[in-house]
């Protein structure tokens, strides 16, 4: 008997992945047309031997939640169910917490997997290896090159053995090319270094009380335990942790195009749509600081949704070929993988592809050009209009002729341990081109240019924009 268990963290997490996630959680965001936890759950359902699939996080089960659960379980005739955590536990905490609930039937093993990442997950190879060789620590890890190696968690393994020797998160200096999945198989004795952390905790709290030097502002809490640093990095080299080596795909899907925009000394952009009706108010590089701004929230352009969008689109051809369109005698134009929801209309004049997610309820007219994006469900693509590399949200509308282009950050393809880069979002003071992203309900005029922007939900645009955050 097995279960896997699927982190799914919190709207805290979530600014991460703005503006998308303003409008429904992360995990739920669709990438290659079904939303992300999806592949996970369907790489779970195909392990002989799985009897339930755990959500852990604490995002409020609100309605997109609830029925997305009721209709995986129909379709998957598995028990997936949602433990909600009281607060933020970390990446451990919520399965020490709900230790009960995964050992619960006795399981032979469980899977952990973190819900923001794309992969083709080799559940089936890991429980393999496990069976070969029982430990209470699998890790799944690939390989970066030695700079972006940086950017995640590092491995020294034994070679012969592949125990782990070594483990830091996101070193300072190289450490090892070997790096981190955030996909698990764990023993039931796994569980037990977790209830040593949680012990510790609580005991230097209790320290901490008795010292007077108690903070909730700085005490994270007995029930926080982070898998990387406090389970991992104390365990390497005992030989309970061993790693499984893939070269399938990998990704993060959080790695940005844009880092986070906060409160940070920065200002409106002056003049023009500051003040018009709307209230569109601009950050970029061609305006001059005006006044200082509010704290605003955490944003970015998460690019890497749509190469995770690639990445499944071109596993479709292996593992669900009927989702993929195909070109029809009086249909679209196909090139390459694309996804058309049954619901979505597409004239037969518009030129789809490569790499291309249409949602339900899409309108796609006349002689529209689509590539590497994603049309989120209900939006509006009017005639003639060209979107490249972008992400176009729910209910939004682009007019006729206009032309919203953003500019991918893909990995280096000459290099084969290339990884998605996270870039600033400023260089030498100017903002840095990277995907265009409309939120919700945004309307684009005709005939204008929307370039390397982020437009935030329910703004509608007057005229064209380049390098800007319109917020």
């Amino acid at each position: 008997m097995l279960k896997a268990v699927i982190l799914i963290g919190g709207p805290q997490k979530g600014t991460r992945f703005r503006p998308l996630s303003f409008e429904v959680p992360k995990p739920l965001f669709p990438v290659a047309g079904v939303p992300m936890i999806q592949h996970h759950i369907e790489a779970c359902a195909q392990v002989p031997g799985m009897q339930e699939i755990l959500l852990i996080g604490f995002y409020q089960p609100d309605e997109p939640l609830t029925q997305f659960l009721e209709t995986a379980q129909q379709e998957f005739n598995l028990p997936i169910r949602y433990l909600q955590e009281f607060a933020p536990l970390g990446t451990g905490g919520g399965l020490y917490h709900f230790r009960d609930q995964i050992l619960a039937g006795g399981p032979e093993a469980f899977f952990v997997l973190n819900a923001d990442v794309c992969s083709d997950f080799p559940l089936n190879a890991m429980l393999d290896a496990h069976r070969c060789q029982r430990h209470p620590f699998l890790l799944l890890g690939t390989t970066a090159n030695r700079t972006q190696s940086l950017n995640y968690g590092c491995i020294v393994e034994n070679p012969q053995t592949h125990e782990v020797l070594h483990y830091v998160e996101k070193p300072s200096t190289f450490i090892s090319d070997i790096i981190n999945c955030g996909i698990y198989l764990f023993s039931p004795e796994a569980l037990k270094p977790l209830r040593d952390v949680f012990q510790r905790n609580q005991q230097d709290r209790q320290l901490c009380l008795a010292l007077g030097e108690d903070s909730p502002g700085l005490w994270p809490g007995a029930g926080t335990i982070r898998l990387e640093q406090d389970v991992f990095s104390a365990l390497a080299g005992q030989g309970q942790i061993y790693v499984y080596l893939t070269d399938g795909i990998w990704s993060q899907i959080k790695s940005a195009g844009y880092e986070s925009l906060g409160w940070g000394g920065g200002f409106w952009g002056s003049g023009g749509d500051a003040g018009s009706p709307g209230g569109l108010r601009r950050w970029g590089d061609r305006h001059r600081p005006c006044w200082p701004l509010s704290p605003c929230p955490l944003f970015v352009a998460p690019s890497s949704a749509l190469y995770a969008s690639r990445l499944y689109l071109g596993r479709y051809e292996f593992t669900h070929p009927e989702r993929l369109a195909k070109h029809t005698p009086g249909g679209p134009q196909i090139r390459g993988n694309v996804y058309i929801h049954p619901t979505a209309k597409v004239a037969p004049s518009a030129v789809l592809g490569p790499n291309v997610s249409i949602g339900k309820g899409v309108t796609v007219g006349e002689g529209v050009r689509l590539r590497e994006s994603i049309v989120l469900h209900g939006a509006t693509i009017q005639e003639h209009t060209c979107v490249l590399h972008s992400i176009v949200g729910w209910g939004s509308t682009v007019g006729r002729w206009a032309r919203v282009e953003g500019t991918p950050n893909d990995p280096n393809p000459n290099d084969p341990r290339a990884r998605m880069d996270s870039e600033s979002l400023f260089k030498d003071g100017k903002l840095l081109p990277a995907i265009t992203i409309l939120g919700c309900r945004v309307r684009i005029p005709a005939e204008v240019l929307i370039l390397n922007s982020i437009v935030l939900p329910h703004k509608e645009l007057s005229r064209s924009f380049t390098n800007q955050i319109i917020l």
